[in-house]
Parts: C-alpha cells; structure tokens; sequence
C-alpha cells in the first residue's frame, strides 16, 4: 500500500502513511477526516491501545482491532480506506456514509488494484481505459455516473455507506448504513429550531479541529453564511472565505457574500469567473476523471484554486 498524504491533523513524521498498530500487524492508507476520533482515542486507550501519533488515521487502525468491520459505525466523517489485516489475512475497503471520499478499484481472478484516483489505476499495464456505454447512458440522464460505474469498463467505484472485503481469496461488497426517511421526531417549530442550532454548531465545532489554516466557501447564502456565523461564534481567528462571482450582476452573489465577510471580519478572497477561464475545462475533466455535468463544476474548480 501506499499514500500521497494531504496533512490536516499530526504534520509531523508520524503521521507519515500507511501506518499501523502497535505490533506491525494491521496497516491502513487512508483518505479523509474522521471527526470524533478525539473522544474515540480516549475511549480506546482506556481499553487498553497505545497511540503512537496524534492522528486520526490511527483511530480506525484501533477500531479495527476492537470491534472488526463493526468500526465503521463509531465514525463521524469523510473517509476512503484501505486496511490490510495481517493476522486475519483480511483486506478491508470502505467509504463513508455520503461518499464524499472517492474509491476506485479493479478485480479479476487473480488480483484486486484499488487507488483514491482512476488515474493511478490506469498506471497498471492490464486495466484500459475502455469507456463503458452504459455509464455513459447513465450520465446523459443524471448528469453523474452512479455507484459502481464509472465511465470505464473495467473500474468500479466502491458505493458510498459501503466496504469491501477480501478473504480467502473471496471478494465481498457490503452496504452498512442506509439513510432513513421516515418521520424520527415530534417537536414543535422553536423546539426543532434550537435542535438545528446546536446540532450545526457541533458539526462546525469538530471540523474545526486541525494543524493547518481553516477556511470556508461564502456564497453569501444561508447555508454558508450560517457556517462563517459559527466559526466566528466558536472563536475561530483569522477566517478564510473564499467566494466566485460572475461579471453579469444579475447572477453574482457578491455582494452578498462581502456582508458576511465584513460582518465577521473574515479575510476574504474573491474571484470573477472570465469566459478565458474554460481553457481549465482539460484540468476540469483530468480533475473529475469521470463524466460530470454539474455547471457549478467550473466555479468550483476555480475557487478552489484560491
């Protein structure tokens, strides 16, 4: 196994990936952030595992020896994983409950190649690049290609809320959570309310946690301005918001998202999306490596750039 680590929480060296438990025995490459690991890590030592890092990739790996492939419903957040079991000879693949962290892999009799990116798949000599009609039928009706197409034949994307496991030289895929939309609560309009309130305020407060500078998108509406409100109320310093706009002000949010940004005293970055900006449509489609008909795509793309 192996990782490209984007460093968020543990800069240091042992941090440094694949990482494994104490004796060597369970390994794991992972991409995403788990929110609670904090109360998860004390939980844990208490049991009797001793940390050598800070991470929160760590967490999963102690997890994994305590409660096997039922540690993934004690995870709050975005997440792709691969764990490699060396006891148990056990491979284990998973992906958070929204699918916010892609996995992409390919099998055949004889091996099982999986990677965060497409592009690094098609490094392999035997898995090419055939498109696949039916994905690509699919994406001219939802503009997306759904789980587990992915516009090429021969590579799959593990679907969200779901893992992957390898034993005995049998391949099992496994949903293990699914969205309930039934009714779950009865309360009246202030109650509900105060509930969205407090539950918003900790989801802001654990995305907080990190070694590296904190930022968010500000489009200047509900959703994100009420996000920016909870940094500043949760005291974060030095915000960083970032927003797109377009040269026809009729469409721009701007100067919605400047009320925020002053409003908190955020350190705000603008920019104007400019027709010469579709020269970026070649790093747009290397980017999302799949089809993709989102027309946010390019904004997106754009601001994330800041």
């Amino acid at each position: 196994m192996g990782n490209r680590r984007l460093s968020i929480i543990d800069l240091s060296p042992a941090g440094h990936q694949p990482l494994s438990n104490e004796d060597k025995t369970v390994w794991i490459t992972f991409n995403g952030e788990i929110y609670n690991f904090q109360e998860l890590r004390t939980k844990l030592i208490k049991q009797g595992h001793r940390f050598r890092s800070k991470t929160d990739t760590e967490t999963i790996v102690h997890l994994w020896e305590e409660y096997g492939v039922n540690c993934l419903k004690y995870l709050r957040g975005m997440f792709a994983f691969a764990l490699w079991d060396d006891r148990q000879k056990i491979l284990f693949l998973a992906r958070d409950r929204s699918g916010k962290k892609p996995l992409k892999y390919y099998s055949d009799c004889h091996s099982l190649i999986f990677a965060s990116e497409i592009k690094a798949l098609l490094q392999v000599k035997n898995i090419n690049s055939e498109p696949d009609p039916i994905a690509i039928d699919h994406y001219f009706s939802l503009e997306a290609v759904p789980a587990p197409l992915t516009g090429f034949k021969q590579i799959k994307k593990l679907p969200a809320a779901s893992y992957l496991i390898v034993k005995n030289n049998r391949v099992r895929i496994k949903k293990y959570w699914q969205l309930n939309f039934l009714p779950k609560i009865k309360a009246d309009e202030p109650a509900l309310a105060k509930t969205v309130l407090e539950q918003l305020t900790e989801a802001v407060k654990l995305r907080l946690i990190a070694d590296v500078p904190i930022g968010a998108f500000l489009s200047g509406g509900v959703d994100s301005s009420a996000v920016v409100a909870l940094m500043s109320r949760l005291g974060q310093k030095q915000i960083n918001t970032f927003s797109v706009g377009f040269t026809d002000q009729k469409y721009s949010e701007l100067k919605y998202a400047r009320i925020v940004a002053n409003q908190f005293v955020t350190n705000h970055h603008e920019i104007i999306l400019q027709p010469s900006h579709f020269r970026l449509l070649p790093q747009l489609a290397a980017a999302y490596e799949e089809p993709y008909g989102d027309p946010s795509a390019l904004p997106t793309f754009l601001v994330s750039q800041l």
